[in-house]
């Protein structure tokens, strides 16, 4: 019996060619599949007469959530070019630095300020773009011939802890997650998804966007996220399905709460490194469904809560999953703080682009190692713990972040809790946090410290020896809080300080 191939992005685009009763919403409207597929073969046949054939066909993309972007993951799909998500955040050398990683040909964008210069650049609202496309008008619509491991799009990590790295994303690696939560939801052709999360990024391509196409549902576009806009475009577009990365669940939690919060279509949001006590708060309120995964654009490690996961989990242990010690690579012990990895070796992990000594060292002794810190309990549970580059040395002893910052989300009023290490003056680190307040709330330094006092499982060790309370923190655009520039700045920031003693 022949094995079951995974499929391809193309396997999922095939179905859609002539629908013409669901499609793509955004503020300016609805296109239908069939016409926004066909607009993808346009699209197709002017970036392949653009592009020199003996270079690799890679795209680079700066664009928000438009139809044109979805478009463009149509195109690849159609002609085997390989799309280049570009962050926005990313600016001057450092942008032209991804491009050129990368192997960009060129960059598409409707903003062309944000291309450093030296970078060819196509407007894709220019009049000049448009004449480009006049002269494909009608293309055909026919899917080029790849292989479910053949290379669909670069996406680049965050780099909160460094240099963002290329991944490679191969068709499989979007293709097979889309329809896997496509059938896991039940989601079909009365479904629409909201994307809001940026498409740059794998969790909006792999979660949001291959998912309605998997489910043959309607994708409802915002350009960039919103926390106030959230709830009523998911009324306006009839969104039955989100994704999420990261803060978002917070920051709509913190906008007024309203009587018909629940009144609204959205049955599932599905996501990962949601906050704990966010995950039940948004259900409840919005009466919907709300299922928080791990992992990471790389996709070495995966790991699922079951019905059972006790609240902060993660998800169990499973023969994919184990936590080691960073310098012994023995397994870990309950209790004790250790990197998670992949034991069986390389999971969803297709490499990085242009960068073999990272894959070497992701992939040390054969096994994948993520870089995130975690522990276990007794009965196999995983508690996330933090990054291998927030790892403190303190008094002699290895503290994560992550357990800390979850003490610290318990007190009154705190909408957001990083922590994260300074230089001690002896030797090394002092334990610093940063808050975020709800509203016009005050920060008591005295009600903090007795606050600390009286919670049972925060270590001596683990106190925060300096609070920073802002009112926003540096973050990528995926949300994820830049902690190196956090430490960098230490006590000597713009926000308040306060000094904590024990």
């Amino acid at each position: 019996m022949t094995a079951q191939r995974n499929p391809t992005v193309s396997d999922l685009l095939a179905p859609l060619v002539d629908v013409t009763d669901r499609g793509i919403h955004d503020e300016h409207g609805f296109v239908t599949y069939r016409d926004h597929i066909r607009a993808g073969a346009e699209i197709a046949a002017a970036l392949t007469a653009r592009l020199d054939p003996a270079r690799p066909p890679h795209v680079g993309v700066l664009l928000g959530n438009t139809p044109f972007f979805s478009s463009v993951l149509v195109a690849a799909s159609l002609a085997g070019l390989v799309v280049v998500g570009l962050n926005p955040t990313r600016r001057g050398e450092a942008l032209a630095r991804d491009v050129e990683r990368a192997d960009c040909q060129f960059v598409l964008t409707d903003d062309a300020a944000l291309v450093p210069a030296g970078v060819e650049v196509v407007d894709v609202e220019s009049s000049d773009w448009a004449a480009e496309l006049d002269a494909h008008r009608g293309a055909p619509v026919a899917f080029v011939d790849v292989a479910p491991d053949d290379l669909y799009m670069l996406i680049f990590t965050s780099g909160t802890s460094g240099e963002p790295k290329a991944v490679r994303v191969t068709h499989d690696k979007v293709a097979f997650p889309g329809r896997m939560l496509a059938e896991r939801f039940g989601l079909g052709a009365s479904d629409t998804a909201y994307l809001s999360m940026p498409l740059f990024h794998s969790n909006a391509v792999m979660a949001g966007w291959a998912v309605a196409v998997a489910a043959g549902a309607s994708i409802a576009l915002r350009r960039r996220f919103s926390a106030s806009a959230f709830i009523p475009d998911a009324r306006r577009f009839g969104a039955t399905y989100a994704n999420y990365v990261g803060k978002p669940l917070s920051y709509i939690l913190a906008t007024p709460p309203s009587a018909d919060d629940a009144d609204n279509p959205l049955r599932f949001l599905y996501g990962n490194e949601g906050a704990p006590r966010d995950l039940t708060r948004f259900a409840e309120r919005f009466g919907v469904t709300v299922v928080d995964g791990f992992g990471s654009t790389e996709g070495g490690v995966a790991i699922a809560r079951t019905p059972d996961t006790p609240e902060g989990s993660l998800g169990p242990l499973t023969d994919e999953v184990a936590i080691i010690d960073v310098e012994t690579g023995e397994p870990c012990p309950p209790g004790r703080i250790g990197e998670l990895v992949n034991p069986k070796g390389r999971g969803w992990f297709r490499g990085y682009y242009g960068d073999s000594s990272a894959e070497t060292e992701r992939m040390a002794g054969g096994v994948y190692h993520s870089g995130d810190l975690a522990y276990r309990d007794e009965a196999g549970y995983i508690y996330f713990a933090g990054r291998l580059g927030d790892w403190m040395r303190v008094d002699g002893e290895n503290l994560g972040t992550a357990p800390i910052e979850r003490i610290l989300m318990r007190y009154p009023d705190v909408v957001e809790a990083v922590v994260y290490p300074i230089p001690d003056p002896a030797v090394g680190d002092q334990v610093m946090a940063a808050l975020v307040l709800a509203g016009r709330a005050a920060f008591d330094v005295d009600e903090f410290t007795a606050f600390l006092a009286d919670q049972p499982d925060l270590g001596p060790k683990q106190w925060p020896k300096f609070v920073r309370v802002s009112s926003g923190l540096p973050r990528t655009e995926t949300f994820k809080v830049l902690k190196r520039q956090l430490s960098a700045e230490g006590t000597g920031c713009a926000d308040a300080v306060f000094a904590i003693q024990r």
